[in-house]
């Protein structure tokens, strides 16, 4: 199981902050450098509870489909959405908020496997745990801009 743990310090209130996480729109726009689009279940605004989305995107030159399920959320401090169908063993992404003085601390820790034993071991070791880390610091660099802009 691979591990990935980012933080971002955001100057913005907490609800603001959740709101830009979840919503769906605002994912499109930050990832648009791998063309992802939610191509089913919710495909715009802000998701919730229980609710689905697939996405469709290029990465390592191919488009890929992930479809996640936002299975646990206490607004506004708390979302985790887990991978149903894709191309992982296992995906979690735990986003987690915490607000000081009217300033957010945007938590993401990410855990996934990846399929094809060794292969894909040092697949994830070579390319992939990267990969990961750079699409999400892109995108909470993207939501920090937009948040504190406001």
């Amino acid at each position: 199981m691979t591990k990935i743990h980012l933080i971002t310090k955001i100057n913005a209130p907490i609800n603001q902050v959740f709101d830009l996480a979840r919503n769906i729109d605002v994912h499109q726009q930050s990832t648009a450098s791998s063309y992802e689009k939610a191509i089913d279940g919710i495909t715009s605004g802000l998701i919730n509870l229980n609710e689905t989305v697939t996405w469709r995107g290029k990465h390592f030159g191919i488009y890929l489909k992930h479809k996640s399920l936002i299975s646990e959320m206490e607004f506004p401090t708390y979302f985790v959405d887990e991978m149903l169908e894709g191309h992982f063993k296992s995906f979690r992404h735990e986003h987690n908020f915490v607000e000081k003085n009217e300033k957010t601390v945007m938590i993401d820790t990410i855990e996934y496997q990846t399929p094809f034993g060794m292969l894909g071991r040092i697949f994830d070791q070579l390319v992939l745990k990267n990969h990961l880390t750079q699409f999400i610091t892109e995108r909470n660099k993207f939501i920090k801009k937009l948040a504190e802009s406001h």
